[in-house]
């Protein structure tokens, strides 16, 4: 009997839509899976380079897009589940497997006669007609195999391919590493007077974590639900502290130390770099992006640090301030400044999350983000319960358009849980395709961390909570409206810092009063969210935006720093005590509250150095400035207008990377962004 016939990972699903079996996956499938999904690529490779036809865009560029579709189907399934649903065996396998993805991608990158053929398509271009998104195809795939080592002699292939495969282990270990370390700790309390401050939520929830660990009293845990609101509320100033230095000293020492997985992530991506002709990676990363090269993110960050440092001191000695006028003395550490912020914000705006967070309950959030997307882009949801999921927290729905086109599936995941890494994000477990006249929609997913419901609550979410859904969801249309052939240039697959335009556009309507009165409703009285409680939201919007903003800015140039490195002898020579002198040194000219000595954040940030924000975390403030001007033309035209939203889904959201992002932008707004857009809206405009 044929792998195939037993591994439901190789079969051709036989759920609607071909979505996922995942009741039938088993652990014991994923590496039979892709070892023989990586023979079946192998000899679609070989079938292109054994083709004595001429090469030409169809039996070279095309057909090499269609290479290793079961490949990619598997490793979405598998890659995503290690970030939501993983466990040891889960691990050991993606330790195991990502070492044979890494020399499988490579054997195709450095194929010599696979570049040959690519090679004569590419300066024989202007021979064939191609449309706009099959130039684009081409274009990219040059330049991946160029990117990627085919241009070197036969000894730079051999390191490019060696520095490959320990980057790929070492990224997966750190990320390991940090969901361990996040595991790993726990503030357990038995003492109802350890207690004092935490709201009545805040105690059920770790009541809830305790019984759940076979514990009395209240556990509390390093995911946000938990150690977010016990450093907003707890009036133990000592337990407060405990839990900031367990959080901001994460994978520094012990077992799951990652500085010295950190440098050598950073000393392999600048030897690769070298290799290509590139200073630094940072140099190599960008070429590929809107900003193009580090000077130019360089001038964007000191841009806007230049008025949000002062402005962010001023609010930090605001804040200093109001704590000493009820009592507070010493220095204003990083363990108080969420306490008294939290404080000075309800005194002055009225305005707490208690207030707020019975009128957000999670089902009447997430059904008013589809309602949003059913007035501006004519999207309906529909709940199928008989499609399987991979958790039982997990839900599952079908997308369509007005018509009855099928669009997407969606899967919410919403609840922490130790499988699962902290944060919030969209993934994909298929991109949208094309082939031989066949369209393949997207399978969406959105991964969370809000808490989960008790015995006498629902899951009721803070107000930043509601903007992370709208964050995530507006992902998950760049993903779900996606339009196209090719898989590698729909969705999501566009430049990092476009990427997060249509995510943080979406966070605006939070703020709108128009919107918020649809759906913020009390969920035991149904009483409509009151207007002057939506008052003060979007007075408080920018509650300590400079301090928000310089942290923000603060990740970004350590992100920079580290990846504008280029003496690799040095890097891999750095010690614990040089990783942690090297981000604070960095940090101290914009720093808003005194640097712990010992404590920095490098080896926890996943971001950039398990995700894909190497030299790319600028990336989030060079989006907000593209949405900042977009929404400022969205109501211009009126928030709710089908119309605008056509316009910016035609143009943005259906186009992927078929097209350079500052072209499609242009396309949209008939010119460039204007910078200043994010400075007026955060307020920070009058100090620039």
């Amino acid at each position: 009997m044929k792998e195939s016939d037993i591994n439901p990972l190789l079969a051709a699903s036989e759920l609607p839509f071909g979505a996922p079996a995942f009741h039938l996956i088993e652990k014991a499938h994923y590496l039979p899976a892709f070892h023989e999904a990586i023979d079946r690529a192998r000899a679609e490779i070989q079938a292109i380079t054994d083709n004595p036809e001429q090469p030409t865009f169809a039996n070279t560029i095309e057909a090499l897009e269609r290479v290793g579709q079961d490949l990619d189907r598997i490793s979405g399934i598998f890659f995503n589940l290690t970030e939501a649903c993983t466990d040891d065996e889960m691990d050991r396998i993606a330790e195991e497997v990502s070492p044979l993805l890494t020399q499988h991608s490579l054997s195709i990158l450095l194929n010599e006669q696979l570049f040959a053929r690519v090679k004569a398509v590419w300066e024989n271009r202007t021979a064939q007609p191609l449309d706009t998104e099959a130039a684009k195809l081409l274009e990219e795939t040059w330049k991946n195999f160029s990117r990627h080592g085919a241009n070197l002699p036969a000894d730079g292939k051999k390191r490019f391919a060696q520095i490959s495969e320990e980057l790929s282990l070492a990224t997966l270990k750190f990320g390991q590493n940090v969901l361990a370390a996040t595991n790993a700790y726990t503030l357990h309390l038995t003492d109802e007077a350890d207690l004092e401050g935490l709201p009545d939520h805040v105690r059920d929830m770790a009541a809830s974590e305790a019984a759940g660990r076979g514990e009395t009293g209240w556990t509390f845990t390093l995911n946000q639900p938990s150690y977010g609101p016990f450093l907003k509320y707890s009036r133990r100033r000592d337990l407060r502290e405990q839990m900031w230095r367990s959080y901001n000293s994460k994978c520094i020492g012990g077992p799951n130390d990652n500085t010295e997985i950190l440098r050598r992530i950073v000393a392999l991506r600048t030897e690769k770099a070298q290799l290509l002709g590139y200073a630094t990676y940072a140099d190599y990363a960008l070429e590929d992006r809107m900003a193009r090269n580090p000077q130019t993110v360089d001038r964007f960050l000191d841009k806007l640090m230049v008025p949000s440092l002062p402005a962010a001191r001023r609010e930090v000695a605001g804040i200093t301030a109001y704590a000493r006028e009820h009592g507070f003395e010493g220095a204003m550490m990083p363990w108080d400044f969420s306490f008294w912020s939290e404080k000075y914000q309800k005194e002055h705006y009225d305005l707490d999350e208690e207030l707020l967070k019975p009128f957000f309950p999670l089902e009447a959030v997430q059904n008013a983000v589809f309602d949003l997307a059913t007035r501006l882009y004519g999207l309906r949801f529909r709940p199928r319960a008989d499609i399987p999921v991979y958790h039982p927290d997990v839900r599952v729905f079908e997308v369509t358009e007005e018509s009855g086109r099928f669009l997407a599936l969606l899967y919410l995941d919403y609840f922490p849980r130790a499988s699962k890494r902290g944060g919030a994000w969209m993934t994909s477990f298929r991109e949208l395709s094309c082939r031989d006249g066949v369209e393949e929609r997207p399978f969406v997913s959105i991964v969370t961390n809000f808490s989960k419901p008790t015995a006498d609550k629902p899951s009721l979410l803070a107000f930043h909570e509601v903007t992370t859904l709208l964050h995530e969801f507006g992902h998950s249309l760049h993903g779900m409206l996606a339009e196209g052939r090719y898989a590698s240039l729909t969705g999501t697959s566009v430049v990092r810092d476009f990427v997060e335009l249509p995510s943080q556009l979406m966070e605006n309507w939070a703020y709108e009063p128009a919107f918020l009165q649809t759906f913020a409703k009390h969920w035991q009285t149904g009483e409509v969210i009151p207007q002057a409680y939506i008052d003060r939201i979007v007075a408080a919007r920018n509650f300590l935006a400079g301090y928000a903003q310089v942290r923000q800015l603060q990740f970004a140039l350590t992100d920079m720093a580290w990846h504008t490195q280029s003496e690799v002898t040095a890097l891999l020579s750095m010690k614990t005590g040089d990783v942690v002198t090297f981000e604070q040194d960095r940090i101290r000219p914009t720093a808003t509250l005194p640097q712990v000595p010992g404590i920095v954040f490098s080896p926890s940030f996943n971001h950039i150095f398990s995700g894909g924000y190497a030299a790319g975390y600028y990336s989030y403030k060079w989006a907000e400035v593209l949405e900042a001007d977009t929404f400022d033309w969205f109501k211009s035209q009126g928030i709710f207008n089908r119309e605008a939203a056509g316009l910016f889904r035609r143009e943005i959201l259906s186009r992927g990377g078929s097209v350079d992002a500052d072209v499609l932008y242009r396309n949209f707004r008939g010119r460039d962004p204007e910078p200043d857009a994010l400075l007026e809206k955060l307020g920070l405009k009058k100090n620039a």
